[in-house]
């Protein structure tokens, strides 16, 4: 698609919203059947029948299949002129007559003007993933450097979700690892604390962290506070993306010492301007003439298609994340672009250039929106020549190198999949397998995990775990604890999809329903999940598999053990025995990992908590004012009373449950 207008294909865009989210002020639209007795209308009618009471004015459609589901959600200038498009049989491509077929419902909701509607589309897209939409997959908070603005002595810390915190922030970072990469060089710089208030506070001499001349210790006065906040200041003008004058500044206080015979501090100043440098080496490109940026580039082939997403702030590079989002085929790879951006900035902030590979049908309006609710101008560019085109072109190298990766993956996990379905003598080759296992440490602590890979490898968001509740199940019964997490993992597939064959599927032929379960241990818990399965009436919608490990736990001589086939081994350089091993072993990971998770919480839980009457913010404030539990309970009732928040009452109450037996 090169445009857009009122008349044409009215397939593209982002998210969808209850019909009661729409903007203060904003017009209900009456679409009501004139006659609820009549038969339910379908496809083309029921969408004829909806545009006989639809305006001429900007707003956001949805389609519902007929169990209310949201088949696609897209925007209009003129409601009326585009939904009637629809009705039309010419013109349009198979993916959008297959979602007119499957319509039987249709919502609206009147925006004030076009970017609105724009704005709303995207933030509707993200909530409800309609299957006829592009869809940013992979979506996630990226991670900010933050400079505390509420302590005497200001912190470098990494900062990810809402900024309710008071200080300065720098980013977005594509990973955390870059973001820990550069404060670990910030650090070497600029000696700028990284510990927390509460460890500030319980300094009485300082870190090592300070010998190793990685931070300035104005936790113990070994610099004043007002040296300390010079300090700061450089590294917030550093980041700001003043680095030439911060690295000037340096340079000449380096001169100054040497002058002076004072060695010592010269070397201090020329090791942090090495740490400056440091910083600058690892940006990979640092762009003379772009202060702030983000840089999009899609690459599509195989029917899939690669978003590579580069970020610039202060002039540097500050990496960049590869973006897989779902896609017809038979869209263009402008409008999968523009959706894409919509989406990606409905809960981010928004840079003043954005730089796109390709030039989107609708660029004017999405600039517009952008602008507006950011509240500065914003300029999305497709450029053409320069030090702008560089960038584009390095990221639009960067997403065809990600999407042969990511080819070749795919094309590899089709193969073993194939290839457990021939081992395992399975009717079809599964989409989905789930693998569970349990872990405890003398029965406390107890968890289950499940860990699922799909025709794309392993699919993490999906991944769950259950805390063994059941007052049923004995402690360090693996039987038992089998038993719950499969019960309550298959009664609630149940519950929500009823059957496998009525559970929604993506395109790959992915859904919640799994193909095929792999059980970690032997016969016994196989006969467990036999059980679970006929009780709960789906032993014949899904294929089972134990998996007892061989002799002395050797990898390599597992045994197989099936409901109603004999037990197999598979040879042992089988690539699908490979492949199963590392299925077992990432639920090993993921349960192991789950439970020392819940262990170390246990042993974290403060003996404050126990205290009645001490909550959240008391026991926050405790800690702030002492420092450490043992602080607390050496202090006096004079000192604990000094602590806001803490009565005279509630005073003697912590002091007693610290002296419980003292005479």
């Amino acid at each position: 698609m090169t445009g857009r207008d009122d008349s044409e294909d009215p397939g593209d865009l982002d998210e969808d919203l209850p019909a009661d989210s729409a903007p203060e002020g904003t017009p209900a639209i009456d679409t009501a059947a004139p006659d609820a007795a009549a038969a339910p209308l379908v496809g083309v009618d029921v969408i004829a029948d909806q545009v006989k009471r639809l305006p001429n004015a900007p707003g956001v459609y949805r389609m519902l299949d007929g169990d209310g589901t949201v088949l696609y959600v897209g925007k209009a200038r003129n409601l009326k002129k585009r939904v009637v498009n629809y009705t039309r049989g010419q013109g349009l491509t198979g993916r959008i007559l297959r979602m007119v077929r499957e319509t039987r419902g249709m919502e609206f909701v009147q925006t004030r003007t076009e970017t609105e509607a724009l704005l709303l589309e995207a933030n509707l897209i993200k909530r409800l993933r309609p299957r006829f939409n592009v869809l940013l997959r992979d979506d996630k908070s990226f991670p900010y450097i933050l400079v505390t603005g509420d302590h005497e002595a200001a912190a470098l810390v990494k900062h990810r979700g809402p900024r309710k915190r008071k200080g300065a922030y720098y980013g977005p970072f594509a990973s955390a690892q870059a973001v820990g990469r550069t404060i670990n060089s910030l650090q070497k710089a600029f000696l700028v604390r990284t510990c927390s208030d509460a460890v500030y506070e319980s300094r009485t001499r300082p870190c090592l962290l300070f010998q190793i001349k990685r931070c300035a210790a104005p936790c113990t006065g070994e610099i004043s506070l007002a040296d300390y906040r010079t300090l700061v200041d450089e590294a917030e003008r550093f980041l700001a993306g003043k680095s030439k004058a911060v690295q000037a500044e340096l340079a000449e206080a380096m001169h100054a010492a040497a002058e002076d015979l004072d060695f010592e501090r010269a070397a201090v100043y020329r090791d942090r301007l090495a740490a400056l440098s440091h910083v600058q080496a690892h940006q990979g490109i640092n762009p003379q003439g772009v202060e702030e940026a983000d840089v999009f580039a899609l690459a599509q082939e195989g029917g899939q298609t690669c978003i590579q997403v580069f970020f610039f702030r202060t002039g540097q590079n500050w990496g960049n994340h590869a973006f897989y989002p779902r896609a017809d085929r038979t869209l263009e790879p402008e409008e999968v672009l523009e959706s894409f951006v919509a989406q990606f900035y409905d809960d981010k902030p928004v840079p003043r250039l954005i730089l796109l590979s390709h030039d989107t049908p609708e660029r004017e309006l999405l600039e517009q929106a952008l602008s507006e609710r950011s509240e500065y101008r914003v300029e999305i560019a497709h450029p053409k020549r320069g030090e702008k085109k560089d960038l584009v072109d390095h990221a639009l190298l960067n997403a065809r190198e990600a999407l042969g990766r990511k080819l070749a993956e795919t094309s590899s996990q089709a193969k073993l999949m194939e290839g457990v379905a021939r081992a395992f003598a399975l009717p079809e080759t599964p989409k989905r397998i789930e693998v569970y296992d349990n872990s405890h440490v003398m029965g406390t602590h107890a968890v289950g995990g499940m860990i699922v890979a799909g025709p794309e490898g392993f699919v993490k968001g999906q991944y769950r775990k259950f805390d063994i509740k059941s007052a049923e199940t004995t402690p360090g019964d693996d039987y038992a604890m089998m038993r719950e997490v499969l019960t309550r993992r298959l009664s609630r597939l149940v519950k929500e999809h009823g059957t496998r064959d009525a559970a929604p599927r993506d395109d790959a032929g992915f859904g919640p329903w799994p193909d095929l379960i792999l059980v970690d241990g032997g016969k016994g818990q196989l006969e467990i999940a036999r059980q679970v399965a006929e009780e709960i009436g789906i032993g014949d919608q899904i294929a089972f598999v134990g998996i007892a490990k061989g002799p002395d736990r050797d990898a390599g001589r597992e045994k197989f053990f099936f409901f109603d086939k004999p037990d197999i081994m598979l040879p042992e350089r089988d690539p699908v025995l490979y492949f199963v091993q590392r299925l077992r072993d990432e639920a090993h990971r993921f349960a192991i990992g789950t439970h020392r998770a819940k262990r170390s919480k246990a042993i974290r839980q403060s003996t404050l908590d126990e205290i009645p009457g001490i909550g959240p913010t008391r026991k926050r404030a405790l800690l702030d004012h002492f420092g450490t539990i043992k602080a607390i309970g050496r202090a006096g009732l004079g000192d604990l009373m000094a602590v806001p928040g803490i009565s005279e009452a509630m005073a003697e109450t912590i002091r007693g449950w610290f002296h419980q037996g003292e005479g």
